[in-house]
């Protein structure tokens, strides 16, 4: 009988051993949870919480080289724990847990053996609708402090604000609502350059908004741009005024009366690449109004060029010369040093102006237009198609090279859809005051801030944890 009772007691106590493992083991690995925090910090600022859908059914994971890694996407350290646990049990092949890296919302636990390597599938961001959302802004005119004057819409006396309640809604993929935390985690220690015309002032100004949600930035002088600096994550931003990429001469009222484009000379912002982790390129509104073009110092043509003695040529050609010329730029510089970069181009942002932007035309549309109401112009869409093509020819000039990144921020469509968006006669502080009635200057090409270009930094947001996802497994497996 003693034997007997024994054998139970054993048997008790390997029903019960693990069990007791399993409830215990939590307590000894808290230190190594800790390390991890202390190492990879979670910024503590508030930042807006979205109750996120499961992904949909279409989503698709594309496998990247095999490596010394497992790939784990999650948003509290409970799946951590969980692996812990089976690694100090011996129920997961890892020979050697070598290190834990942050990248964006995941993690990736190396390990010697394993092929499930993999990123999300970069999403079709063009392809969507615009839907309803009752959630107000994460900023407005009042909070947010770099908002350009002619910009803030509702703080000029702008009555309607259904234009706020809208958010674009893809049909291949879910798109979060803008996590500042998350995006200054992302460059944090890096210089986030945007480079062009007004419309990437406009970008800047409504990311430097979203992100001064959760922290503050201050302006910092720098020679040749505007430049802001996030004290909480080392991270710089940066604009470059550079309306034609490459060296030119705008139009004025008191200079020249057409553009001046020197289509294969580099511009002096390009000096500062050395320094850029990440650039995000805007071109096209200046390439519409009269020009001269010259390469190899001789004139080549020009567009609407009334009085000179040179054949019209178009701004196509010149254009894709021109965004052809600075993608190279990029690479050649950044080889030269040995580093890469990711390059975003921003394509065209259509205009709604209802007549001549310069004979009174204007944009008094309330509500974004319903998929298939207006079709999108042909210039438009011709602009659109040059930079993505160029964007495709830059992928395949720096395939050979190591950390290069070029994809396109196709805003182009849904952005054709918000012809609501814009400050219009809004431009101006209260401009139908004082008696004033009639037609007034309007801006149709520029984007209300807060308003649908907030959406474009969504998109940015969730390209750049593709791209940083996507390329730390990649220096991760060399």
């Amino acid at each position: 009988m003693k034997g007997a009772n024994s054998i139970k007691d054993q048997s008790l106590t390997n029903r019960l051993l693990p069990c007791t493992l399993h409830i215990l083991l939590p307590i000894p690995l808290l230190p190594m949870i800790l390390l991890s925090v202390y190492f990879y910090p979670f910024s503590l600022a508030p930042s807006p919480s979205t109750k996120l859908p499961p992904p949909p059914s279409s989503s698709t994971s594309t496998p990247l080289p095999p490596s010394a890694g497992i790939y784990v996407c999650m948003h509290d350290f409970v799946l951590l724990t969980i692996l812990l646990q089976l690694f100090f049990l011996g129920s997961v092949n890892i020979l050697v847990f070598r290190g834990l890296y942050r990248v964006h919302s995941c993690f990736v636990v190396l390990a010697d053996k394993h092929k499930d390597y993999v990123c999300d599938t970069p999403c079709d961001y063009s392809n969507g609708r615009w839907v309803g959302d009752n959630r107000d802004p994460l900023y407005n005119g009042t909070t947010c402090a770099t908002i350009k004057e002619s910009q803030n819409c509702m703080i000029n006396g702008r009555q309607d604000s259904s234009y706020l309640y809208w958010r674009w809604k893809p049909y291949q993929c879910h798109l979060p609502r803008f996590e500042p935390n998350t995006f200054l985690q992302l460059i944090t220690n890096k210089h986030l350059a945007f480079v062009g015309d007004s419309l990437a002032r406009n970008q800047i100004e409504s990311l430097l908004c979203l992100l001064a949600t959760v922290s503050t930035p201050k302006r910092v002088h720098h020679k040749g741009s505007r430049r802001w600096h996030f004290a909480s994550h080392n991270a710089s931003l940066s604009l470059y005024w550079s309306p034609f990429l490459v060296q030119g001469v705008q139009r004025s009222n008191t200079g020249p009366l057409h553009n001046i484009i020197h289509l294969d000379r580099n511009e002096k912002w390009t000096k500062d690449v050395d320094e850029m982790d990440l650039i995000v390129l805007s071109v096209g509104n200046w390439f519409l109004v009269p020009s001269v073009y010259y390469e190899g110092g001789k004139v080549l043509g020009c567009l609407n060029c009334e009085g000179l003695e040179h054949s019209d040529i178009g701004f196509y050609g010149p254009l894709r010369k021109a965004l052809r010329a600075t993608l190279n730029r990029i690479i050649e510089k950044k080889v030269g040093k040995g580093n890469g970069v990711n390059v975003i181009v921003r394509t065209f942002s259509p205009s709604h102006f209802e007549g001549d932007w310069d004979k009174e035309g204007s944009c008094p549309k309330t509500r974004p237009f319903i998929k298939g109401e207006m079709k999108l112009g042909e210039v438009d869409e011709e602009i659109r198609r040059i930079e993505m093509e160029e964007v495709e020819n830059a992928k395949v000039k720096a395939k050979e090279f190591r950390g290069f990144s070029f994809e396109a921020l196709d805003v182009t469509k849904l952005s054709w859809l918000r012809p609501d968006g814009h400050p219009g006669a809004y431009m101006n502080h209260f401009p139908f005051g004082n008696g004033v009635s009639g037609r007034v200057q309007n801006d149709c090409v520029h984007w209300c801030l807060p308003g649908p270009i907030d959406s474009w930094n969504e998109i940015l947001l969730d390209m750049i944890k593709t791209q940083d996802c996507r390329l730390s497994l990649f220096n991760l497996s060399h």
